[in-house]
């Protein structure tokens, strides 16, 4: 190796140095991040089961009757899809997982509605509508910076955006593709009936259990329903948030491994070379040495 290649590996080794010092920061600001979203989504919880529970009770009591808009099945003509990424990229194959879920979604189950062009996506998150919109699907970027400021309002109008947009027959069915929070390893991407709200759902989650209801069910759903929406879509977001900063953390932590490897590499590759240099070298300077005196 010449000393033109050693000056090369040098510097290559410097460039991985402060790569691997970027990638440490990066996994110590999602490790920050993640505990503030952790608390979030597991306070959460226990609220949006609660509130879905005294909803399915209700819903699975009504005997036929419900006289919501909500509930009502009709055939699958137009489709929502409300799919929710992230801003940023760094996170390993987070969005990538997102996006490949969707498709196939589509592909599988909406595949006619998607050819006549009555499948529509609301992308939270930039990274998701950026891909979407590159590749022609018909995609919404009303809601692409939610994740910037994030508030309940805002997750509280994108739910009775969809909501309204169901009763006005403009989408038959609403879904969620999301990634559901696990561990800071582990993600679970699922797809999640939005709308219609289902009473199969319902009465396989109640017992039979004669409630007395003040006022009467229909009253109580009628108001229930949308606030219980508001929390299935807020409850979704914080999910994705906690989720794309594990993955995130993840990847950071990785690829800090994998710089350390390249770094034990190159300096073994860079030593080696450089002893055979200087052996080469005290040769040359021996056998000149030798010859002169011959």
């Amino acid at each position: 190796m010449a000393g033109g290649q050693l000056k090369e590996v040098r510097n290559r080794i410097k460039s991985i140095q402060s790569t691997q010092q970027i990638t440490k920061a990066m996994k110590m600001i999602s490790a920050t991040k993640l505990r503030k979203a952790q608390e979030s989504i597991l306070q959460m919880r226990p609220f949006a089961k609660k509130m879905k529970q005294v909803l399915n009770n209700i819903v699975s009591n009504a005997e036929g009757n419900i006289n919501s808009e909500l509930s009502v099945v009709r055939p699958v003509g137009k489709v929502l899809l409300i799919v929710i990424t992230s801003d940023r990229a760094s996170c390993g194959a987070y969005n990538s997982n997102l996006i490949k879920l969707t498709k196939s979604r589509i592909q599988e189950k909406y595949s006619a509605q998607a050819a006549k062009g009555e499948v529509q996506i609301w992308s939270i998150g930039k990274k998701g509508y950026e891909h979407f919109a590159k590749n022609k699907f018909k995609v919404s970027s009303t809601y692409r910076d939610m994740l910037l400021h994030l508030t309940l309002d805002q997750v509280r109008d994108c739910a009775q955006t969809a909501l309204n947009g169901f009763k006005n027959k403009e989408f038959d069915v609403v879904e969620l593709v999301y990634s559901e929070f696990k561990n800071a390893a582990t993600q679970r991407f699922i797809v999640e009936q939005f709308l219609p709200v289902s009473k199969i759902e319902a009465r396989a989650a109640a017992k039979s259990v004669d409630f007395i209801f003040e006022p009467d069910q229909n009253r109580l759903i009628e108001e229930l329903m949308p606030k219980l929406l508001n929390v299935q879509l807020y409850k979704a977001i914080l999910d994705a948030n906690a989720s794309e900063h594990g993955a995130r953390m993840t990847a950071m932590d990785k690829a800090t491994e994998n710089a350390n490897e390249i770094l034990r590499t190159l300096r073994i590759s860079y030593n080696r070379a450089r002893q055979a240099a200087i052996t080469t070298e005290l040769t040359e300077i021996v056998s000149g040495a030798a010859a002169l005196q011959g």
